[in-house]
């Protein structure tokens, strides 16, 4: 039998659901090489990827969270027939560098990059794609720079743009846009490189934050998606990330 590594959240939820997996897989074959099972919530799972952003390895999602728009549901019943007909995605995230102070550091974001005012005064940026400005000056509570498989979380959330898997682009959308009031953002390739200045890094400091790590006092922010990093996720058939976006898709249209 192929290796099956099965990761948990430390909730007692997905202890209950690993303990019942385990004796699923005990005398069942998987035919599914380097296959990661991932028992938690969409924060767990992306903690996990990251984890193993150098490895050849496939992630199954089971929620055992609130949403789990990144996971799969669990069925002790069907988790074998669910992981033998389930369909695989590949996956990029975005890398930001961010320079704040005399550092530069990187990190990866599955989801989103957030840029967050640090203090009760709105943030002053620019944005740039590559060495055209998206928006000369942008006062607002931030700015958010989505991937296609986080357009319908936080990005949402701030009224952006539902990407397709396969749409190749990158969503920019202002959080609480004061002025110009009525900018929406704007959708950019994914061969894009977006770079977010602080215009006012002393009076109105901001946090760059990649999905959930946080770096403060952020006075220049670049993010490119890396194209070296792919991450393979499987969903099952009743539930792809392809279908939960489309129905995201069609609720917007509803509301």
């Amino acid at each position: 039998m192929n290796k099956i590594t099965i990761v948990s959240d430390k909730n007692s939820k997905s202890r209950e659901i690993r303990d019942k997996l385990l004796q699923v897989f005990a005398n069942k074959k998987i035919n599914i090489s380097n296959l990661v099972i991932v028992i938690g919530g969409d924060g767990f799972m992306l903690k996990t990827l990251k984890k193993n952003k150098n490895s050849k390895k496939i992630f199954y999602g089971i929620n055992s969270g609130n949403y789990g728009f990144l996971m799969n549901k669990f069925s002790k019943k069907f988790t074998i027939k669910n992981l033998a007909k389930s369909k695989s995605i590949s996956i990029s995230p975005l890398e930001m560098t961010v320079t704040s102070k005399s550092i530069v550091k990187k990190c990866l974001a599955i989801n989103e990059v957030s840029i967050l005012r640090q203090s009760r005064q709105a943030a002053n940026l620019s944005v740039k794609n590559n060495s055209r400005y998206i928006i000369k000056q942008l006062v607002s509570d931030g700015v958010l720079v989505s991937t296609p498989a986080g357009s319908t979380a936080y990005n949402l959330s701030v009224h952006g743009p539902i990407l397709t898997l396969n749409s190749k682009k990158i969503s920019i959308s202002p959080i609480s846009a004061f002025r110009p009031r009525r900018w929406k953002g704007k959708i950019v390739s994914d061969q894009s490189k977006i770079t977010i200045i602080n215009l006012s890094p002393n009076k109105r400091p901001v946090s760059a934050v990649a999905d959930n790590i946080e770096i403060r006092n952020a006075k220049k922010i670049v993010i490119k998606v890396q194209n070296k990093i792919k991450f393979n996720l499987l969903y099952d058939q009743s539930s792809s990330l392809q279908k939960k976006i489309k129905l995201e898709q069609l609720r917007r249209e509803i509301n």
